[in-house]
Parts: structure tokens; sequence; C-alpha cells
């Protein structure tokens, strides 16, 4: 807790078991060899938001990895535990933790500007805003390597006729 007054009333048990947006969770597993995410922005351009990354080893406070992908694609980094404060609780709390969560699927928005070998897209729920499905569609270079799930065959694509005159 921020204020110590206020930590007698959230016990530490209930702090770890909230799971925020955007904030990883109170236990991350990662295994070596394991895709991350980058959560935050650590070292722009090349450690950002959305910065995928692989695990090449574990330490107790710092995790070294591969950057798979943007300007420094190849290179090794060290992540390491920072203090992260949500600010969307009634109450402040500091949780120390590494900023990345797993990378096995990522939403649309987060794909956007990456190049993927191979990718499926699960459109369930249609895409909601304009240009959504054409990203979703657009990250591979080849038609063979995108796999799309549409459980009725159908789906929307947004699209604002006030942007096509």
């Amino acid at each position: 807790m921020m204020d110590q007054e206020e930590s007698t009333n959230y016990p530490i048990e209930f702090l770890n078991s909230l799971n925020v947006s955007g904030l990883p969770s109170h236990i991350i597993k990662l295994k070596i060899g394991v895709p991350i995410i980058l959560l935050r922005n650590l070292s722009p351009p090349k450690l950002c938001n959305g910065t995928r990354l692989k695990v090449v080893n574990l330490q107790p406070n710092v995790i070294e990895a591969e950057i798979l992908t943007g300007c420094g694609a190849g290179e090794s980094v060290l992540i390491p535990r920072i203090p992260l404060i949500p600010n969307n609780f009634p109450f402040q709390f500091k949780r120390i933790q590494f900023p990345v969560a797993l990378c096995y699927a990522m939403t649309i928005n987060k794909a956007q500007g990456q190049t993927l070998g191979v990718a499926g897209v699960d459109l369930t729920a249609s895409g909601f805003s304009h240009g959504q499905l054409y990203v979703a569609l657009s990250r591979v270079s080849s038609p063979r390597n995108l796999h799309v799930h549409i459980p009725d065959e159908l789906t929307n694509n947004v699209v604002y006729a006030e942007a096509l005159n």
C-alpha cells in the first residue's frame, strides 16, 4: 500500500488477487524460450509497449530476453522488475513486478505495426472500429500463413461511408 495507514484495510492476499488491466499478474510463471510482450515503455524505440520478446534467461530481479520485433530485432536485453502503480482504484498500491505478459495471443490493436510469420484471427466477435479487420488480416506477408476463425462464416467490416467520400 502507498499509504501505510490503509494497509490494515486491504490484506496482502486481496491485493495479490487483483488482476488489473495493463498490469501484470502478481505471479508470472515463465520458462526459457517462452514468448512475452512488454507492457510498458522502458527504452524507446527498442523496448516499447507491445514489443515481443523471447525469454533467454531468468533471474530473481531481471529477465534476459531477445527482441523478436521492431528496430532491435535479434538484440539481447535485460528487463528489470519495476514498481507499477495502478490509478483506477479508490486506494493506491504498488506492485513491483516485471512489466511483461505471456504473448501467445495479442489484440488487434497490439498487432498493429507488427509483421508476423503466421497469424490466427478469431472473429467470434466482429471488429468494432474502422479498419480493424484490415489491420488483423494484413499482419502476415502471405495468405497461406493467415488462419481466420469465423463461427457463422460471416463478419462485419466496419466502414464509415463518410471516410470514402
